[in-house]
């Protein structure tokens, strides 16, 4: 927990878009862990077979229709949390605005920095797919930050 704790809070942050529903999230991906270490075969890194698990966690997270329904989530606490906000205000904003599978590839390259192999290997997609959804990626991120810092200047 101490070693990939912090990455995997990071990209449940990210994904979720919810810091504490965050925190429940990797909370579940290290008892999975747990519970499956018997299935682990040493493939992949440590690394990402957590990364695999939480990627999954929050998408299972999604599905529910507690996600789903943020306005019945907010009226079921009873004290609202603050808002997540982005820390940055620019380029994070847009890359959470890309298609999932775009903008997963981004997160794990950029902000977790892992290898293209290990990305391959955590979205079970061939290392040619993580390169072409990355250049995608990377020219839509670069056509919507133009438009971005163009607009800012008129």
């Amino acid at each position: 927990m101490d070693t990939h704790g912090n990455r995997l809070l990071r990209l449940c942050t990210l994904y979720l878009k919810d810091a504490d529903l965050a925190r429940d999230a990797v909370q579940d991906t290290f008892l999975r862990a747990y519970r499956y270490a018997h299935t682990y075969r040493g493939e992949a890194s440590e690394t990402t077979w957590l990364t695999t698990i939480a990627m999954n966690v929050c998408r299972s997270y999604q599905r529910t229709g507690w996600f789903r329904h943020v306005e019945r989530r907010a009226a079921a606490v009873e004290q609202k949390a603050e808002p997540f906000v982005m820390p940055d205000h620019t380029v994070l904003q847009t890359v959470m605005k890309l298609p999932d599978k775009l903008c997963l590839v981004i997160l794990l390259r950029y902000y977790q920095g892992m290898t293209l192999a290990e990305i391959a290997a955590a979205l079970r997609i061939t290392e040619g797919a993580v390169r072409k959804r990355l250049r995608r990626a990377s020219m839509l991120l670069h056509d919507q930050l133009k438009e971005w810092y163009h607009d800012e200047d008129a």
